[in-house]
């Protein structure tokens, strides 16, 4: 697999850092061919992993997209990463439902369902990282 010369990184800090993320995401899929559905899919994982980085981290993290090129097909890479509080239990996390913070529970379960690969890494008191990949 090789990643492409084109590269977003989005620092996100607010909400609007988000909107900005989505949109370039959005654009991102566009450029790229992909159907409107699964451009809204890539918008949706994006919009979740950065209020994430808002609502869970003293500072912030970073939004990063990068093009793919795999055996002749092409695809996204979204990677979510911040040096917050981490997870202490991923299992619980990505379980429907929980939330720490009295929303729905359904963004990291809901994000791994939106994309085609779903990996998420987190220590407690380094950080979190989550890589998903969408595919035309």
């Amino acid at each position: 697999m090789m990643l492409n010369e084109s590269l977003l990184a989005i620092p996100v800090r607010r909400e609007c850092d988000v909107s900005r993320a989505r949109r370039l995401a959005t654009d991102l899929a566009g450029a790229m061919g992909f159907p409107r559905a699964a451009a809204y899919r890539l918008a949706t994982t994006v919009s979740e992993l950065g209020y994430n980085l808002v609502l869970h981290t003293p500072h912030g993290g970073m939004i990063r997209l990068h093009s793919l090129q795999s055996e002749g097909r092409c695809g996204i890479e979204l990677a979510a990463e911040d040096d917050g509080p981490g997870i202490p239990d991923l299992a619980l996390a990505m379980s429907d439902g929980y939330s720490t913070n009295h929303g729905l529970g359904s963004g990291l379960p809901g994000s791994r369902r939106l994309m085609d690969e779903f990996q998420i890494i987190s220590t407690p008191g380094e950080g979190t990282r989550v890589t998903a990949r969408l595919w035309r």
